[in-house]
């Protein structure tokens, strides 16, 4: 039962939203996969010396996903605002690597504990 209308919930809203609940949960998991994968070209980026953000890569990123929200019929102001969303993320991780990538490693650094005395 809903409780502001004290009426019970369709049968059918119930299994709408057990769909939906799949579907956030898919996502969920997705998105994690998409974000390890990103983070892995963000360490060889960080590695080789390439720039956290790929402005051409995402360029081209956006003009698809346009399309394909377009094909799938969500609104496509949503799907770039999301994409967006998702790539200034994905850069603020690369450009966190790179910074990581610059300091020196303990082995690199040859002064131990005993150079402060």
């Amino acid at each position: 039962m809903s409780a502001l209308s004290q009426q019970p919930v369709p049968a059918e809203i119930l299994a709408l939203r057990r769909s939906i609940d799949n579907i956030d949960e898919a996502l969920v998991y997705m998105l994690a996969e998409r974000f390890r994968l990103t983070g892995r070209i963000g360490e060889i980026k960080a590695t080789v010396g390439l720039p956290p953000a790929d402005p051409g890569r995402e360029e081209w990123q956006l003009a698809r996903l346009v399309g394909i929200a377009d094909d799938a019929g969500l609104d496509v102001d949503f799907a770039q605002a999301f994409k967006s969303f998702v790539t200034a993320e994905v850069i603020r991780h690369h450009k966190y690597q790179a910074t990581l990538a610059r300091l020196p490693r303990p082995e690199q650094n040859s002064c131990t504990i005993a150079c402060d005395s």
